[in-house]
């Protein structure tokens, strides 16, 4: 019986030590994963699109375009900006099929942050002006935008991911209170 115990420990010590030497020779880097560059960044998305205002959420995909320094929105989701104007929910409804598909732009600028294998977006959203039709009269709406956070073009599995928030929303000059946020959130968006 010794004589098959030492053998064992041998062979045993010698797998660890190839296993060892194998392991070792293993290229740590993983898979080529090429640089992201911002030429990757412009063009045509379809995104998750998370809308949350208070204790309400709505879920739903969006189409955009990616510029050179714009994020552009040929139709811009606006039915929780109305509803926050327009209380009564049918006239709010109408007012929403008035105004029809709402473009809206937002500025950006890129940085490539070559640790991470990421481009950063600075957003710098401008404010949008509606023109909210209510028995026969246009309330002159400004919704103030802003970006609390920076967008990520994500090199890995080139997605995009960023986030909106009406922050303040203003008809006819009178600030409306009270007044809960509207968030917007892109937080999965490839290209078409």
């Amino acid at each position: 019986m010794k004589k098959l115990t030492v053998p064992r420990f041998f062979i045993t010590v010698l797998m660890v030590l190839v296993g060892f030497t194998l392991y070792s020779c293993n290229d740590n880097e993983g898979p080529d994963i090429p640089p992201v560059k911002i030429e990757n960044l412009p063009g045509n998305y379809k995104g998750k699109l998370i809308i949350v205002q208070g204790n309400i959420k709505r879920e739903g995909v969006k189409d955009f375009k990616v510029k050179k320094d714009t994020i552009s929105f040929a139709e811009f989701p606006i039915s929780e900006i109305v509803k926050t104007v327009v209380k009564d929910p049918v006239k709010a409804e109408n007012a929403i099929k008035t105004l029809g598909k709402v473009k809206y732009d937002v500025k950006y600028a890129a940085a490539i942050n070559t640790a991470n294998n990421v481009i950063e977006l600075t957003l710098t959203p401008k404010t949008m002006e509606l023109q909210i039709p209510v028995d026969g009269v246009n309330k002159k709406t400004v919704v103030e935008f802003v970006s609390k956070q920076k967008g990520y073009y994500v090199g890995l599995d080139q997605t995009l991911r960023y986030a909106l928030t009406a922050e303040k929303i203003t008809v006819d000059g009178t600030v409306v209170t009270p007044y809960e946020v509207i968030d917007y959130n892109f937080p999965f968006c490839i290209k078409n």
